[in-house]
């Protein structure tokens, strides 16, 4: 006879990490694979500003609304924290430079750097996998970073081109 019982088998697991230990935490939340973005505004001086992000994502579809963050230590945040507008570029697999590029500190980001003018005069780069153009809607603190909700104003897509994608400290494509 068998038995409908079934006992559940939980695997060992390491105590999680403590708020001390941030290196543990950005390893643990590095198993989550996520796209990476460029996002840009026009800064306080009126030249164009920039930045790699992973923390884009979807928040509302009606209304249309989007939100990242941004670290406050970042050399581009009063910038981010004074505009109206931003855009968001999903980046395709072909463009890991270009998001290496927007992740360094102390570099003129836009030399050589391809770009138009949009709401604002905000960059708009030219290549993407996707592109939204954003008002700014709310900030709100959210600990070491402040977070950015936008409205959709504007969107685009690419879908000739697979997106960059972020895993584990490394870049991962997806294969379809």
């Amino acid at each position: 006879m068998l038995s409908s019982r079934v006992e559940a088998v939980s695997p060992p697991c390491t105590p999680p990490p403590t708020p001390e230990d941030s290196r543990a935490l950005r390893d643990v939340l590095g198993a989550f694979p996520t796209g990476v973005a460029v996002i840009t505004t026009r800064g306080a001086n009126g030249a164009p500003v920039g930045m790699t992000a992973s923390s884009f994502s979807s928040l509302s579809l009606d209304p249309p609304l989007v939100l990242w963050s941004i670290d406050k230590k970042a050399g581009c945040m009063d910038d981010f924290a004074r505009c109206r507008y931003y855009a968001i570029h999903a980046l395709s697999q072909e463009q890991q430079a270009l998001s290496a590029k927007f992740a360094q500190k102390g570099i003129d980001k836009f030399s050589d750097t391809p770009h138009t003018a949009g709401m604002d005069e905000t960059p708009l780069l030219p290549e993407y996998c996707a592109r939204l153009e954003c008002e700014v809607t709310e900030r709100y603190e959210g600990g070491d970073h402040i977070i950015m909700v936008g409205k959709v104003l504007v969107m685009d897509q690419d879908e000739s081109r697979e997106p960059l994608v972020y895993h584990r400290g490394n870049y991962a494509r997806l294969e379809p």
